[in-house]
């Protein structure tokens, strides 16, 4: 099988009271498996089985639609559950707040830019920080898509489809969005990407 579910990087009540357990057994157990599943089910067959997750989302955009859909989420997904952590949030690595400071006007204009991106994608989608021509940009994508397919490298993702927030905030995603960057954020998984997507 190409793709394969991972498993969560801690136990499912760890990141309470700000994601709850029933949230990460729906989000992780239901959504993430169904992308997999149904990825691995229209990759069979075709040129694209075996190649990597980012290959696989690269060569499908555009070119099949389904199989780009689960491919993106599952891409998405599994760097969403290692881009939270227990006690996350709080201040922004060294060199990472550096360039924040250089790109984006700043840690805090740089988290109020984020969410506003959050709160504005319409309907199902993702928020993102990216590294494009060197430089970091905040985006924000459709459904599964990602930046990837806009030729910049994501280094901090969160998800605004609704499964993602409604049974703990129902329809309140700034809070969701805000209680993410505040509390949640694993700052070093996204300095280890940040460090990679520069290389």
């Amino acid at each position: 099988m190409t793709f394969t579910l991972p498993e969560l990087p801690y136990a499912y009540d760890a990141l309470g009271p700000y994601m709850s357990k029933e949230t990460l057994e729906f989000h992780h157990d239901k959504h993430h498996k169904a992308y997999v599943d149904t990825g691995n089910k229209l990759l069979e067959g075709t040129d694209l089985a075996g190649k990597s997750v980012e290959e696989i989302v690269k060569a499908a955009y555009n070119t099949n639609q389904a199989l780009f859909n689960n491919a993106g989420q599952h891409y998405n997904h599994i760097h969403f559950w290692n881009w939270m952590k227990p006690n996350g949030g709080g201040a922004i690595p060294g060199a990472l707040a550096k360039k924040i400071d250089e790109d984006l006007g700043g840690a805090e204009k740089f988290k109020a830019d984020f969410i506003q991106a959050g709160i504005t994608q319409f309907g199902s989608g993702w928020a993102w920080l990216a590294v494009k021509d060197g430089k970091l940009a905040i985006m924000k994508t459709p459904n599964g898509e990602n930046p990837l397919v806009h030729g910049a490298k994501p280094i901090l993702g969160v998800d605004v489809w609704e499964h993602s927030y409604y049974i703990d905030y129902r329809n309140r995603r700034p809070d969701y969005l805000k209680a993410f960057i505040e509390n949640l954020v694993n700052w070093e998984h996204v300095e280890k990407m940040y460090a990679e997507a520069t290389a």
